[in-house]
Formats: structure tokens, C-alpha cells, sequence
């Protein structure tokens, strides 16, 4: 049956008004945090990579102002999206969080049996893990060392000492714990309940409309299939569960025709979305931008299929009105811009970004343009 749409715009529309939502046509005068907010994660495998992701979201900023908002607590980081470590914000982080934990992935044969916990053994671990935390933040070496004073953990020393990179994501999932400054090149865990501004883990069904609605705010107009690919896929809430928790908030969509794609956004969205104008803004992204990986790479009306290939390997990226459009790429002072469009190369706008590229890097930068 054919979804009935309400309104209908073009994909220039559609992704003028997702940039303005992101914080890059225009770019925002928002907090690091309202940044990180708006975002839902921001990838931090690479800590330069994040900080820029930030930072060209934001009119003026500074260098070293992300891991300031993680040491004051206005974000957090844990393993999220794909078992990789992303900024959350410690509001809304939480859904997220909720999602991820829903497969109960400690409770599977092969984890009991490796780790040596059964799932009722999980509530006192936890807390154990909790009360070794209080004092400060730990490696994972020490926390492995204070968990070892109680009897029933010993045998998992060695696999805290071995890095413990499994077994401590769940940990995370649940709120137990997140990640602190790094302590001589050492990854460090601090509690997360202790944080004021963390409200805890919310139930699961009510997280999982909260991250839809979330979603569609932020990378909208977008297919039931772009929610599965973020919130199933991405946190393997599972497809039953994205499907009920679409249902439920079926009332609160509405579809809209993008050039003969059914798409959707949440009802309050719907008159600026309207309103949106195409734009031509020229933006320079790290790689694995939220741009690009919110929608997902197979997305053909932000990254071209003959572009794939370089988001996918993490290439720094310029978009001209949203689509991926060429290449950026530092080598010492050179800065070199390598154009794959096959519209005209807006030079002038390739020159404003790199000038507020340099200033953001604090760096004088010489510009080679190859097309």
C-alpha cells in the first residue's frame, strides 16, 4: 500500500534543511554540548576527527574544547553506535544507551561461559564496579585491580589486564560507568551517575520513540529504512522493536514526498522543511562526518556511489549544498582540495572554507585545487 504524503520538496530543499538543523548552513553559535545534543553521537575513534566535527559547527571555538566539555560533564563518551566510542550527550545520551542494551548481549552462552558471568551475576558486578569507581576515575588495568579484591572476580584480572575491550562496553550501555580524561595516554572510566546532568537509562520503550523522533529532527526528511540503518543497525536495537516504536509514533510523522521518495519528518518540522531553500554552501567535513554517517554512505543523495568508496576510508570531505562534491586533504601547510563533481568548481566558496579552516586550526594554510 502507498503511504498517502502531505507535502512535497525537492533534495536541495530537503538538505538545506537538514544542514541548518546540523549546524552548517549556517553554521551555529551553539555549546559543545548543544553541538554533540543536536548531533545524538559524534564518532571519537579519532579524537581530532570529533573536534572538528564540533568545531565547524560552531562559529567561534577553540582548540581543546571537547575534551573541556568531557572533563565538566556538559557530554559524556561510551561505546554506542557500532561498538565504537562516540560523544553523547548525557541528557539524551541515555536513549541511546537503551538501545544498545537491549540485546542483553552479557546474557549470550558464549559470554557466560568466556567471562565466567552468569546473567544473575551481573547486578553485583556491576555495583562492584560502581563502588571501585567512587573514588575516581581508574584504567581499565586498575579497575581490574579493585574488582580483584572481591572474591568472585579474580579470574577476570588477566582479562582486565589484556584491556578488558569486550567485556567493558556493556558497562557503558547500562550507565554503570563512562569514559574520563585519558591519564598518561590511558584510557580512564569514571561513573556516570555521578554526573549531575545524567538522568540515568530510560525504560526501552520509552527511549525507542524518543530516538526516532530524535533521528528524524536532525536527518530528516528520512525512509523508515534510513531508521533501521541508524537505530537497528547501529545499535542492533532490533527490527521488530524499530518497527513497533515506528507505529507508535506513526501519529506524530508526516510524510512527505522528496522527488518520488516516501519520506518523513516529525509533524512540527514540516512548515520550516517548506520553507527550506536550496543552498550552495561549501562546508569541509573530517571524515566519518555525522553528515554522512547519519544517513548512512548507501545514501545516494549525500554521497554519490562513485564517492563511497572514499567516505567509507574516511576521507575528509567537501560538500557543496549537502553533497559530497570532492576531497580535503592536509600535508604540512598545503591544504589540497580535489574536486569529483562534474558541475563548476565554486572556487570562491573553496577559498572562504579553507580560510575558516585555517582559522580553526589555527594554522596559515596554502590552498592547491585539482580537479
Amino acid at each position: 500500500m502507498t503511504t498517502p504524503t502531505h507535502a512535497s520538496v525537492t533534495w536541495s530543499q530537503a538538505l538545506a534543511w537538514r544542514s541548518e538543523r546540523q549546524l552548517l548552513a549556517p553554521v551555529g553559535s551553539e555549546s559543545v554540548a548543544e553541538v554533540v545534543r543536536r548531533l545524538g553521537a559524534v564518532l571519537a575513534m579519532d579524537e581530532s576527527l570529533a573536534e572538528l566535527a564540533v568545531r565547524t559547527r560552531r562559529t567561534s571555538s577553540r582548540a581543546g574544547e571537547l575534551a573541556d566539555a568531557l572533563a565538566d560533564g556538559t557530554v559524556i563518551k561510551a561505546f554506542a553506535f557500532r561498538g565504537s566510542m562516540h560523544y553523547l550527550s548525557p541528557a539524551e545520551g541515555g536513549i541511546y544507551l537503551a538501545l544498545r542494551s537491549a540485546g542483553r548481549q552479557w546474557e549470550l552462552p558464549s559470554w557466560v561461559e568466556y567471562y565466567g558471568l552468569a546473567p544473575s551475576d551481573w547486578p553485583d558486578f556491576r555495583a562492584a564496579v560502581r563502588e571501585a569507581l567512587t573514588d575516581g576515575p581508574l584504567t581499565v588495568s586498575e579497575l581490574g585491580e579493585a574488582l580483584a579484591e572481591h572474591r568472585g572476580y579474580r579470574h577476570l584480572k588477566p582479562v582486565f589486564d589484556e584491556g578488558a575491550g569486550t567485556l567493558i562496553k556493556p558497562l557503558t550501555w547500562q550507565g554503570d560507568m563512562s569514559f574520563a580524561r585519558s591519564r598518561g595516554g590511558q584510557r580512564t572510566f569514571q561513573r556516570l551517575d555521578l554526573n549531575p546532568r545524567w538522568p540515568g537509562v530510560p525504560h526501552l520503550d520509552d527511549a525507542g520513540p524518543r530516538a526516532i523522533r530524535a533521528y528524524l529532527r536532525t536527518y530528516g526528511p528520512a525512509t523508515f529504512d534510513h531508521v533501521h540503518y541508524w537505530l537497528g543497525n547501529g545499535l542492533s536495537a532490533g527490527r521488530r522493536r524499530v518497527d513497533r516504536w515506528l507505529s507508535e509514533t506513526r501519529d506524530e510523522l508526516v510524510a512527505v514526498d522528496v522527488e518520488g521518495t516516501t519520506a518523513y519528518v516529525v509533524e512540527k518540522d514540516v512548515d520550516s522543511l517548506m520553507a527550506a531553500r536550496p543552498s550552495s554552501a561549501v562546508r569541509f567535513l573530517p571524515g566519518h562526518d555525522q553528515w554522512v554517517m547519519g544517513p548512512g554512505t548507501k545514501d545516494v543523495h549525500v554521497t554519490p556511489p562513485s564517492r563511497r568508496e572514499l567516505v567509507t576510508r574516511k576521507a575528509n570531505l567537501v560538500i557543496v549544498g549537502g553533497v559530497v562534491c570532492g576531497t580535503w586533504a592536509l600535508k604540512g601547510e598545503e591544504l589540497t582540495v580535489r574536486w569529483l563533481d562534474e558541475r563548476r568548481r565554486p572556487d570562491h566558496e573553496i577559498r572562504q572554507e579553507s580560510a575558516r579552516l585555517a582559522d580553526i586550526l589555527g594554522r596559515e594554510l596554502e590552498l592547491r585545487l585539482i580537479s
